[in-house]
């Protein structure tokens, strides 16, 4: 037995463990943590974190992964590992968990994996989703009237995982420092929600599903893994947070300017063109009091990506994606011009992918994730998915010098996270 922070007894076991699928972001490029709309889904591949109780003080963990050193963690306590270790991850669920919980029992963390590390299919997140879940199982913290107050479903469950990675406070639980990043919570929602078959139409003001789309059974999806690095640390995290601190940026000059208090920049558009969506809300004259608070150069073009992305680009998707209407390659292609120009995250490599992609028949593609890196999907008809993904990685590699670390995935979207024990 063990008792919770606000002292309720609760059956506490031994051993734990849970697994928590990667995701694709279908359609929604780094429009979540401006309130935006996505379209995203949970892949079959996923990150696995086995917990057992230890001898050990309170409020420590050690833990292993595949072909990876072990690492020694304790609550409150830096462990002097180099940026973007795993092992910092686990660190920053540590300490979140402990301060808004108490110290848990000494435990040992096993994680494995079959998702390629910063391929842009999110495997940070999942891996920090993973331990959290698996440490709340192992110490009933998900039992605790406050965990269950706080975080009643998988909706608000995801968004509480998104503030323990990003660092922000979720309602009445306290935030730490983060993992470094200012993102969304997209990623949590489609790796806590996603189903078999299924993408999910999601908003983030208020965070909510809108739509659950069902994926054509004669599509499937072919991820290719560039081999490039998606890195958040460094030069490259500073690339990413540029974005966000850009869109906060003109959110507080609009509600400098107006006397409002929208905690979003979705929240400012639904103030000047309500719930419209399409061409004609994204070229609403109203919106010109937005854009007019933006700097000319980056910052424009980066407003003007997400209000097509979010109010177009995204609705448009999800409709033709439902009707299996090969139109929605279309879509992705301006989709990944706006990245390309307006976000300014894309490389050489992932460029090439959608390109030769596109050269080989696939119904359209897209790159996916962060940015500066990472992984492109293909949507293809299933019945030609694996000569797709076998002609597709052969060009790639034959046009990209040390493109050893390539590889590409046939994938659908599958369930999301589950408790294994």
């Amino acid at each position: 037995m063990s008792r919770g922070t606000h002292g309720a007894l609760s059956e506490a076991p031994e051993e734990t463990a849970w697994r928590v699928p990667g995701r694709v972001e279908v359609l929604g490029k780094h429009t979540d943590y401006a309130g935006g709309s996505v379209l995203v889904g949970a892949v079959d591949r996923a990150i696995t974190a086995r917990a057992r109780r230890v001898a050990g003080p309170p409020g420590s963990l050690t833990a292993t992964t595949d072909g990876g050193d072990p690492v020694t963690l304790c609550a409150g306590v830096d462990p002097g590992l180099e940026p973007g270790h795993w092992g910092r991850y686990l660190q920053t669920v540590l300490d979140r968990l402990t301060l808004n919980f108490g110290a848990g029992a000494a435990a040992h963390l096993s994680v494995s994996s079959d998702l390629p590390p910063a391929s842009g299919m999110s495997s940070s997140s999942a891996l920090v989703c993973a331990t959290a879940l698996a440490l709340a199982s192992l110490n009933g913290w998900d039992e605790d009237p406050r965990w269950i107050e706080s975080m009643p479903d998988r909706l608000s469950l995801a968004g509480y995982l998104a503030a323990v990675e990003g660092g922000r406070a979720w309602r009445d639980l306290p935030g730490t420092s983060g993992v470094g990043t200012r993102g969304g919570s997209e990623d949590h929602t489609g790796m806590l929600c996603g189903a078999q078959d299924r993408l999910l139409l999601a908003g983030f003001d208020p965070m909510r599903i809108d739509q659950i789309i069902s994926f054509p059974a004669q599509w499937a999806l072919v991820v290719g893994v560039s081999g490039v690095l998606a890195h958040k640390t460094g030069a490259a995290l500073e690339d990413y947070n540029r974005g966000p601190s850009t869109v906060q940026a003109v959110l507080a000059r609009w509600n400098e300017s107006t006397g409002r208090t929208d905690a979003s920049l979705a929240g400012a558009v639904r103030h000047l063109v309500g719930e419209a969506t399409g061409e004609q809300a994204a070229c609403d004259p109203a919106l010109k009091d937005l854009l007019g608070l933006c700097e000319p150069g980056y910052e424009r073009q980066r407003i003007e990506q997400f209000l097509i992305e979010s109010l177009v680009l995204v609705p448009a998707g999800a409709r033709l994606i439902a009707a299996a209407d090969p139109g929605v390659g279309e879509v992705l292609h301006r989709s990944q011009e706006l990245a390309d120009r307006g976000l300014c995250n894309q490389v050489p490599q992932t460029r090439l992918m959608v390109s030769l992609a596109r050269q080989a028949g696939a119904i359209g593609a897209s790159s996916f994730g962060a940015g500066w890196g990472g992984s492109v999907y293909a949507l293809v008809r299933a019945d030609d998915a694996e000569a797709f993904a076998a002609q597709w990685i052969g060009a790639y590699r034959d046009r990209e010098p040390g493109a050893e670390q390539a590889a590409v995935i046939v994938t659908r979207p599958g369930p999301g996270a589950c408790r294994l024990l």
